[in-house]
C-alpha cells in the first residue's frame, strides 16, 4: 500500500472518529448554541467532514430504533429525545470507521479512484490534483477523473474546462471526449463540447489530438500554442488564433462574457449557456447584428436593454426567456 493511500486512511478515520466524538457530544443536556456553532464550523470545512457524519448519525438513529423496540417500555430516551450513546458504542463505531476505511483503501489498490465533477448552469468550480494540474469547469459542466500514481486521464462528458496541467512524460495526462483523446505535452488548453463538435484550444504548449479507435490519420492532429481544433463527426478543422483571442475565450473564469464584432445570434447563444431564462431571437436578420462589449454571464436582462436600446429593438421579458424583435 502507498504512503498516500495509507495517509488517506488515517485521515478519513481520524475524520469519522471526530463525527462520532460531536454525535456523543450533540446528545449531552448541556449542548448549547456556542456549540452547534462549532460543529457547524466542522461541517463547513469540507464535505468529508458531513458526509462522515451523516453517515454515522443515520446509522446510529437506526441502531436507536432498533434499541427502542427491543426496550420493555420503547422509551429509552436521554433528555434531548434521542438514545444515550455509553462510550463503549461511540469506541466501537470509530474502530469499524477505521476498519471500513481500511478496506475502502484497499479496493483503491484494485479499483483507481474515479471522482466525479460538475457545475449547475452559470456554475464555476476549480479542481486542484496533487501533481500539480489544474482544472476549472465552466458552466453546466460534467469531469470525471482518475488520478493516480500510474495513470492521470479526465474524461470530459459535458461542457467546457479549462487545463493547466502539469508535465511528465512517464505519465501522460490525457483527457477523453467521446471517442476523441487529448494528451498533454505540456500545456494550457480549454475543451469546449458542444452538441454537434467538439473544439480544444491551446493556450501554451503542445496537445496531441486523435481518435484512437479510428484508423483514418485524418482523425488525428499536432496542435501548437494558438491553434484551435474544430472537431465534427467526419474531420478535423484547424485555425490559428491570436492567442490573446483565447484569452478572452477565457473570461469566464472570472465571471464575465467578451465580445469582439460576434453576432448576436451567437452571443445570444452564449449567454444561453449561463443563465436559465433564454434569450430568443426572433429572425436571421437581428441574429447577423454585430455585438462589441464585456458582460457578466449572468447579466441577461441588462444585455437586453443595452441591445434594446442601442439597436432600437423589441424586447419582451417574459419569466423564462426574454424576447428580441424588430
Amino acid at each position: 500500500m502507498s504512503e498516500a493511500h495509507s495517509n488517506e486512511m488515517v485521515s478519513a478515520a481520524a475524520i469519522k472518529a471526530r463525527a462520532a466524538a460531536w454525535l456523543e457530544r450533540r446528545d449531552r443536556a448541556d449542548w448549547s448554541e456556542a456549540d452547534q456553532a462549532v460543529l457547524d464550523a466542522w461541517l463547513a470545512e469540507s464535505m468529508a467532514h458531513m458526509t462522515a457524519y451523516w453517515r454515522l448519525d443515520a446509522a446510529w438513529a437506526r441502531t436507536e430504533r432498533l434499541a427502542a423496540l427491543r426496550s420493555p417500555s420503547g422509551e429509552v430516551m436521554s433528555s434531548r429525545g434521542r438514545l444515550s450513546i455509553p462510550p463503549l458504542v461511540i469506541g466501537i463505531a470509530a474502530a469499524l470507521a477505521i476498519l471500513v476505511v481500511l478496506g475502502a483503501g484497499t479496493l483503491l489498490l484494485l479499483r483507481p479512484e474515479e471522482r466525479t465533477y460538475a457545475t449547475a448552469v452559470g456554475g464555476h468550480e476549480s479542481v486542484a490534483f496533487e501533481d500539480g494540474s489544474k482544472i476549472e469547469l465552466n458552466t453546466d459542466t460534467i469531469l470525471r477523473a482518475r488520478m493516480t500514481t500510474r495513470e492521470r486521464i479526465v474524461w470530459l462528458d459535458k461542457g467546457e474546462a479549462y487545463f493547466q496541467v502539469r508535465h511528465d512524460p512517464s505519465h501522460p495526462f490525457v483527457v477523453m471526449v467521446g471517442d476523441r483523446r487529448i494528451t498533454d505535452l505540456g500545456t494550457q488548453f480549454v475543451i469546449h463540447r458542444g452538441v454537434r463538435k467538439l473544439e480544444v484550444a491551446v493556450l501554451e504548449g503542445r496537445v496531441w489530438l486523435d481518435a484512437p479507435d479510428r484508423q483514418s490519420s485524418a482523425q488525428n492532429s499536432f496542435l501548437t500554442t494558438g491553434e484551435v481544433a474544430t472537431v465534427s463527426a467526419e474531420k478535423i478543422s484547424v485555425t490559428k488564433k491570436n492567442v490573446h483571442d483565447i484569452a478572452n475565450g477565457l473570461a469566464w473564469r472570472h465571471g464575465v462574457l467578451v465580445f469582439k464584432h460576434k453576432p448576436l445570434a451567437e452571443v445570444a447563444q452564449e449567454f444561453n449557456r449561463y443563465n436559465t431564462r433564454k434569450i430568443v431571437i426572433t429572425d436571421d436578420a437581428i441574429g447577423n447584428l454585430k455585438i462589441y462589449g464585456t458582460f457578466r454571464t449572468e447579466d441577461v436582462d441588462l444585455f437586453a436593454r443595452v441591445i434594446q436600446v442601442a439597436y432600437r429593438l423589441n424586447v419582451e421579458t417574459g419569466e423564462n426567456r426574454i424576447v428580441i424583435s424588430r
